[in-house]
């Protein structure tokens, strides 16, 4: 059972929004040294999208695509993440995962080095569509 659950996904427009939660699964919590984002498109490779270090300086990573689009911040009384996803455009179609690593990692070594080797928990994803 994944540890990790997302939600938030679906079909937008070009220059529409989505917000993309992550939470942790019922009986699990939220702890994590560093928190994230990645995101797979079919025949694409692996893309960290954001990452954020909230233990220690809230430093957060965002890849070049989506710099200025894209805000990743969390809600410690919720006990989730969020992706704020504006000005979406088709190339953002992907299916979206939650990843979380307990390691004293930065958050841009969990987006650019993200595999499993790196996380310890992964959701199932969320499917984000942008098309016309």
């Amino acid at each position: 059972q994944p540890q990790l659950e997302e939600s938030g996904g679906g079909l937008a427009q070009p220059g529409g929004s989505l917000r993309l939660s992550c939470a942790a699964a019922s009986g699990f919590t939220l702890d994590y040294y560093v928190i994230g984002w990645f995101r797979q498109a079919p025949g694409k490779e692996r893309e960290g999208v954001s990452c954020i270090n909230s233990v220690d300086n809230n430093t957060a990573y965002y890849a070049d695509s989506v710099i200025g689009r894209f805000t990743i911040f969390g809600n410690n009384a919720k006990n989730a993440v969020y992706l704020q996803m504006d000005s979406l455009k088709p190339e953002d179609t992907a299916v979206y995962y939650c990843i979380g690593s307990q390691r004293r990692i930065a958050s841009s070594f969990l987006c650019e080095e993200g595999g499993p080797e790196v996380y310890e928990n992964r959701g199932r994803g969320t499917q984000v569509s942008v098309s016309s």
